[in-house]
């Protein structure tokens, strides 16, 4: 007896995924929305980078350099890193999906920890395996964790560091233990989204790992710092022989022209960096103390962003919260998804933007915030 299918399946396990949902941009019936959802920087791109994007621009009929030579030269270059061990992505999305597409498949397993960026488990289920997610401690990565979860089924294992949404990290003694743990077969996926923000002498984005080794890859991105989100920039710092399997698979032109040029002048435009940087230190440190003085709790951040809890009390909890904000032209993200249901993380914005919010949330304690008060 034959079946009848009505319309197209898709194969067994992808119906079971459960699609990512961006921080959300509007506030319906506010004038004026100020949005601190997606660790966007409030200081934009740098003007080399939007001059050179501009330039490309007249030149939208040529495709584009399918080895993107002038961004991984520029990254090298600033980087002091081999160009050959470079690969560049439309965003750092499209390289960890690529890691997943090439080294897993049915009846293998890749590591993900409790709070971790929830694109890695998507990735993993799409390529037909099976994530299994370890338990952190203190919201922060639990290298023991991690490797007593590793099986002879483990191919990949994923950190974030520093994490989001907790903006903790893990220092470097630690991730040269959890590498040295793993088996030579496994890879060491170290997401170094945020790196270019932590001033921690014990941490490390990944790079000395990954040039004495053949099982680490690091990815970074141009969609923080750099400011160059829209372009959907992103880079993996790899050994040749994972590089060479990834560029087998990967599209023969996935980055465009403009994002090439503009990647290129942005990283090597280091002083607007710099004052990027400086800006979310100084405001960080404000939000975090502001925000403890009205009563609220907030992890330490290294990243460019906090992460807020609210008191377990009726009329406090973070979904109040977040409207009370949303109504006042304030969009933070809910965290839900990521296993923290009353929390919020808020991105550091503009000097406008944060004493807004900070002067929100204390009227919606009860308890006036400052941002002068330290």
């Amino acid at each position: 007896m034959s079946i009848v299918v009505s319309e197209p399946v898709p194969r067994p396990g992808i119906l079971d995924i459960a699609a990512y949902v961006p921080g959300k941009e509007h506030a319906p019936g506010v004038a004026r929305v100020f949005k601190l959802s997606s660790n966007e920087t409030p200081l934009g791109a740098s003007p080399k980078a939007i001059e050179a994007f501009r330039q490309s621009a007249g030149h939208l009929e040529i495709y584009p350099d399918g080895q993107a030579l002038a961004l991984r030269e520029a990254i090298a270059s600033v980087h002091g890193l081999n160009v050959a061990n470079i690969m560049c992505g439309n965003g750092s999305d499209e390289l960890l999906g690529l890691l997943c597409h090439v080294y897993l498949g049915a009846g293998d397993e890749a590591i993900i920890t409790q709070h971790g960026f929830l694109v890695y488990k998507i990735q993993i289920m799409g390529a037909g395996a099976t994530a299994i997610e370890v338990p952190e401690k203190d919201l922060t990565v639990d290298v023991d964790a991690i490797l007593a979860a590793v099986t002879e089924k483990t191919k990949l294992v994923f950190i974030a560091n520093p994490g989001n949404p907790t903006g903790t990290y893990v220092p470097v003694a630690d991730i040269r233990r959890l590498h040295a743990g793993l088996p030579k077969n496994v890879i060491l996926v170290l997401d170094a989204a945020y790196a270019e923000y932590v001033r921690k002498n014990d941490y490390e984005a990944g790079v000395e790992l990954v040039s004495q080794n053949k099982n680490v890859v690091m990815c970074r991105t141009f969609s923080k710092v750099y400011g160059l989100a829209a372009l959907r920039i992103g880079w993996m710092y790899g050994p040749a022989g994972i590089l060479d399997a990834l560029n087998r698979v990967r599209g023969p032109f996935n980055m465009n022209a403009p994002a090439i040029a503009a990647g290129a002048a942005a990283i090597r435009d280091q002083n607007f960096v710099g004052e990027a940087v400086e800006h979310n230190l100084l405001w960080k440190d404000k939000l975090t103390h502001a925000f403890e003085t009205i009563g609220l709790t907030v992890t330490p951040s290294v990243a460019n962003f906090v992460l807020i809890h609210f008191p377990d009390v009726d009329g406090k909890r973070a979904p109040d919260a977040d409207e009370f904000l949303t109504s006042r032209g304030y969009i933070l993200r809910m965290v839900k998804g990521y296993g923290l249901p009353n929390a919020l993380r808020m991105t550091v914005g503009s000097e406008e933007a944060n004493r807004g919010v900070i002067e929100a949330l204390g009227e919606f304690m009860g308890r006036p915030g400052d941002a002068n008060d330290e």
